[in-house]
């Protein structure tokens, strides 16, 4: 296993533990993140942290890498398998997600969502037009 490739297995298991701090350190400080649940992007790592944070108030993501791929770029492309619940448990999406990351100087600098639909999008379409 390359070690860009182990550098994001380990980032992913951290995820799953919820040790955000331990991805936040993995980040360049001015990183550029994609909003997979709202769309666009957010700036640094202070925004990063407060996303995740307030995204796992109402979600709890969990993360299985299914493919590791490295493009003419050198962007790292890890397609993962997503299953969203709330937190209660109830499952609100499944879906599986192309992760694009572009990594410099041993960080993170980049970190793109490749055609897909957002966790809002995904969440949207489980829902009863009754919810």
């Amino acid at each position: 296993m390359s070690s860009d490739r182990q550098f994001l297995q380990n980032l992913y298991d951290a995820f799953n533990k919820r040790e955000i701090e331990t991805i936040i350190s993995a980040m360049q400080p001015d990183v550029k993140w994609a909003n997979g649940f709202e769309g666009g992007f957010v700036r640094g790592r202070d925004a990063v942290r407060e996303y995740w944070t307030n995204q796992l108030k109402v979600i709890q993501p969990e993360l299985e890498i299914l493919k590791y791929e490295t493009d003419e770029n050198n962007r790292h492309i890890v397609t993962v398998r997503e299953v969203v619940k709330d937190l209660d448990g109830k499952l609100l999406a499944d879906m599986t997600v192309r992760q694009i990351y572009t990594i410099e100087n041993g960080l993170i600098s980049l970190y793109e969502i490749g055609g897909t639909e957002t966790i809002q999008d995904a969440i949207q379409k489980t829902r009863t037009p009754n919810e």
